[in-house]
């Protein structure tokens, strides 16, 4: 089996003396083995690279020399010794005639390469063979751009987007314009000049000096949306995905990985949250529709919906009557897994509410925890929950600020509750209700105290990092300093309201409206009114405020019911 990395590589070639081929596509958990030979500031796919091959995964292998890194990564996996046959194929970053007489070259010396390694002829007829293809339909897809994908998110992604996808990415969109019968009466040199030219004359990468031709991607008229991968500390594809988001009209995600498997969890929400964006919240899933017995239930006319939120350090409840009206709510800490938590918080709920659960003709989940409850009819990301339950508590929001207990999320509504975009932290903690714990625990304090306290500060002091345990590094000299605690909490929240400012102040702008702040952190008047003072706007915040996504929840659950009457 031969590997490779870029769409460019002569895949057809190898073909032709009976050799598979595949992307080389692993994501693994980590980087133990490749971080004891590899730079620590090697990006994660040459990471990714060099762990396969040390675990055997790839002992046949061609490589670009597409930028730096893949020449830092050759030149390690060479002096590991572990690949029976490694290649370097020098592409050209245009596709001029020269380049393509010089790429012909380049295709033809690694040709005797692989015949001096493997002792076995290139096969013409297996050749034109590959170039074989099968016509492909039209029909409205969502395209994933940018940096490869691991077959654990491309995956992932196929599996959350109802549409069809497409893979356009570096190593996918892999299409050769090759007449086989006209390469048949061709001699070897014109032949593989013009297999050259197919090679460099396929969707331009960003990489290629003249990428013009991307745009014809970018107008097609099937092309409903755009998921846009990028990795950590690659500026290639995080220029284009600038220029590519000033211009085009479709919903676009940008998601970044640093190409673990552990990277691929974090996004699972962010994609599906986009996928409810361009296609709805309601889940077209026959499964998922009201059940006969619940339709029963209903015709009694007395009936009862619920939306459980199970985030990492809460699981909230709301319960809502026959006619959209709150009965009953509940909040209880995540404890040891979120269906014993969803359950707990349900049942406290309903005996609150003086109900018995059998009258809660759907139940619709949320929150990180949503794919874990067995309860639950339904499942909706959190994102597009929280914009449903901040529209029914204020019509007049429009971008809502939700510090949850492992992130941040501004999102962008419309006048009818939907989503109309939204952004994310990353996987750092920084910012959060976790961090903010964290903080609070350094400090000796609850986060009660430290919600009040921090209000009696009198000078400012300036927290530089909000890296987590940085920050804590921090308060802790701060401490030994003899600064007031109440100065240095001040400066924790400053710092947790530029991050989120940030992000909120980039959807607001292009937005215009009320600012909505849901979720516990919003009980923290510290963190509020630094907020305030960076959007220059004054933050919405209801005593419902972390109850918005379970409310959300319980709203589709209760319009779902509605529909089916």
């Amino acid at each position: 089996m031969i590997h490779y990395v870029c769409k460019y590589t002569p895949t057809e070639l190898f073909q032709g003396f009976g050799e598979k081929c595949a992307v080389l596509e692993e994501m693994p958990e980590n980087f133990e083995m490749s971080d004891q030979i590899a730079h620590a500031n090697l990006c994660g796919f040459g990471k990714s690279v060099i762990q396969a091959v040390l675990e055997g995964k790839a002992e046949e292998l061609v490589l670009v020399n597409c930028c730096d890194s893949m020449r830092r990564v050759y030149d390690i996996v060479e002096s590991t010794g572990k690949c029976k046959f490694l290649y370097m194929l020098d592409i050209p970053h245009d596709d001029e005639s020269c380049e393509k007489i010089k790429f012909a070259a380049s295709i033809r010396r690694l040709k005797e390469a692989y015949e001096n390694y493997s002792g076995k002829t290139f096969d013409k007829s297996l050749f034109l063979k590959a170039f074989e293809q099968k016509d492909t339909e039209n029909q409205p897809y969502i395209g994933v751009l940018g940096v490869r994908v691991s077959g654990v998110l491309e995956q992932m992604i196929r599996e959350n987007i109802q549409m069809n996808v497409k893979n356009l990415t570096c190593t996918g969109g892999r299409r050769l314009a090759v007449i086989p019968k006209d390469l048949q009466e061709m001699e070897e040199e014109a032949m593989f000049l013009a297999y050259a030219d197919a090679l460099l004359c396929q969707m331009p990468c960003f990489r290629m000096n003249n990428s013009t031709r991307r745009n014809r991607l970018y107008l097609d008229p099937y092309l409903k949306g755009i998921i846009y991968h990028t990795i950590k500390f690659c500026d290639y594809y995080g220029f284009e995905y600038a220029s590519i988001k000033k211009n085009i009209k479709v919903p676009m995600l940008k998601i970044e990985t640093d190409f673990t498997s552990q990277s691929a969890g974090q996004l699972l929400t962010r994609i599906q949250a986009f996928s409810e964006t361009i296609e709805g919240a309601d889940d077209t899933n026959p499964g998922k529709e009201i059940s006969e017995e619940a339709k029963k239930r209903m015709e009694s006319g007395v009936y009862y919906t619920a939306g459980i939120d199970s985030g990492s350090t809460s699981t909230d409840v709301v319960i809502l009557d026959q006619n959209g009206k709150i009965k009953s709510t509940m909040i209880i800490p995540t404890g040891g897994g979120a269906m014993m938590s969803a359950e707990k918080s349900l049942e406290l709920a309903v005996e609150k509410a003086g109900i018995q659960k059998e009258e809660i003709v759907r139940i619709v989940t949320t929150g990180y925890g949503r794919a874990y409850i067995d309860s639950g009819d339904d499942s909706i990301t959190e994102i597009t929950c929280h914009a449903k339950g901040a529209h029914y508590l204020n019509p007049r929001v429009r971008t809502v600020i939700d510090i949850g207990g492992q992130d941040i999320k501004a999102i962008s509504i419309d006048e009818n509750g939907a989503v109309k975009n939204f952004l994310m932290n990353d996987k750092c903690a920084a910012g959060t209700g976790r961090f903010l714990e964290m903080m609070a625990r350094t400090l000796g304090l609850s986060l009660e105290e430290m919600s009040t306290k921090g209000l009696e500060w009198k000078e400012n002091v300036v927290i530089s990092s909000m890296c987590t345990v940085f920050a804590e590094s921090e308060v802790v000299s701060l401490v030994a300093q003899n600064k007031n605690v109440a100065d240095i909490i001040h400066g924790l929240n400053v710092s947790v309201a530029s991050k989120v400012g940030a992000l909120a102040a980039r959807l607001g702008k292009n937005n215009p409206g009320e600012y909505m702040m849901t979720g516990g952190v919003a009980k923290n008047k510290g963190i509020t009114n630094a907020l305030e003072e960076k959007l220059s706007a004054k933050l919405y915040i209801c005593d419902e405020a972390q109850l918005c996504g379970a409310l959300g929840a319980a709203l589709f659950a209760y319009e779902k019911c509605k529909q089916g009457e």
